[in-house]
């Protein structure tokens, strides 16, 4: 068991000052798991809406929901859309009796009517899997290669871990993409799942996948869409200024979990990856979400010319740039692309990130760190 205090503490402070909270995350990432540990010794009741028991005693919904006090707590929220208004109508009662608890693996914009709903009412945590803070910095290998979600993590093999990352993704393709409205095939998904995978750290070309996939590019992108959607890709926005640069205007899309990545790859151990070609690319999609976990609010893009200058991560908080360049490798030293980042983005500073043990500078507003070393500043900086 791994104790996650912080975000206990982020749920404790939105439920204290926000009438319904949203816990949201990837299924099987330990929402029910951290909600029931919040509830307990509480005045509480929780439904599970997956469970058939549950969903028959919400038939009449506000009658229900409306008779307790403390916290209600509603699991797989995405399963009931039409409880929404329901909680609209709840949250504004004077006085407020009860606070409403939401659960759900899917983002507000995939649940129809969720966003007008609940506008104004709802605040929202977001859950990932385990981060290098829970973990402890020393696990980062196993971390990388396992991925977060906890009964991947904690499984007692590689191959126990790999084959629940198996189990996962087909349970997702087959059953819970349907949730959404995703009329396509398992097949299809899976294919269009490994296509991303195989583009992990890319740049998104909609044209492409949606010849590979016999689709039109907008029916790839709204496939694309839900995936991100259901918290299981990340699609990272590219920087604008006017600087009188042609530059890349598409996302880059990665898989956001490795342990996923690698599942999808097959690849079930820390030599598999080291050999692989998106050795690094899962390197730098892991920093990334390490980052951005301990970063929250922050506002993340990539940055791209199509001269060939680049950026993996920029950062910007209360008007401070922060770039990072993710190296696999023991040496990092400065390039003219960092250079030019640099310079062209006025950063305040540029950290690459790599694989060692020490912290060292690499020129003028420069530096070269471990993540755990990134992620600890990060934290205290937040």
């Amino acid at each position: 068991m791994i104790a996650r205090s912080e975000l206990l503490g982020r749920l404790e402070t939105a439920v204290g000052r926000s009438r319904i909270v949203a816990l949201l995350g990837p299924r099987q990432v330990g929402k029910t798991t951290l909600a029931r540990e919040f509830a307990a010794g509480r005045e509480a009741v929780i439904y599970d809406l997956e469970d058939p028991v549950d969903a028959s005693r919400l038939a009449m919904p506000k009658e229900v929901l409306g008779e307790p006090r403390g916290l209600v707590v509603l699991d797989e929220v995405q399963l009931r859309p039409d409880l929404l208004p329901v909680l609209r109508v709840l949250a504004d009662r004077q006085p407020l009796p009860a606070r409403f608890l939401l659960l759900g693996s899917a983002s507000p914009e995939l649940i129809r009517g969720a966003s007008e709903s609940l506008a104004g009412r709802v605040e929202f945590v977001d859950v990932g899997g385990f981060g290098l803070a829970e973990t402890g910095f020393d696990e980062w290998r196993l971390l990388w290669v396992r991925g977060g979600f906890p009964l991947a993590f904690l499984a007692s093999s590689d191959a126990d871990s790999l084959a629940w990352r198996e189990g996962f993704i087909r349970t997702f393709l087959e059953r819970d993409l349907r949730q959404f409205g995703i009329g396509v095939p398992p097949e299809s998904l899976r294919r269009l799942w490994r296509m991303i995978a195989h583009y992990h750290g890319g740049v998104w070309n909609a044209a492409e996948f949606g010849r590979a996939l016999g689709e039109s590019s907008v029916t790839a992108r709204r496939h694309l869409d839900v995936l991100a959607g259901a918290f299981v890709v990340r699609l990272l926005e590219p920087w604008f200024e006017n600087l009188g640069k042609r530059l890349v205007r598409h996302p880059k899309v990665y898989i956001r979990d490795s342990g996923l990545l690698h599942g999808l790859l097959g690849l079930g151990t820390l030599d598999d990856l080291r050999g692989h070609p998106k050795c690094g690319a899962s390197w730098e999609g892991f920093c990334i979400e390490q980052i951005l976990v301990a970063t929250p609010g922050a506002q993340a893009y990539f940055w791209a010319t199509h001269g060939g200058a680049e950026l993996d991560l920029l950062l910007v908080r209360g008007g401070r740039r922060t770039g990072y360049e993710f190296k696999y490798t023991e040496t990092p030293r400065t390039t003219k692309s960092m250079l030019t980042a640099l310079a062209d983005l006025k950063l305040d500073e540029l950290t690459v990130v790599y694989p060692g043990k020490d912290s060292f500078p690499l020129g003028e507003r420069m530096h070269a760190r471990p993540l755990a070393a990134v992620i600890e500043k990060e934290a205290q900086t937040s």
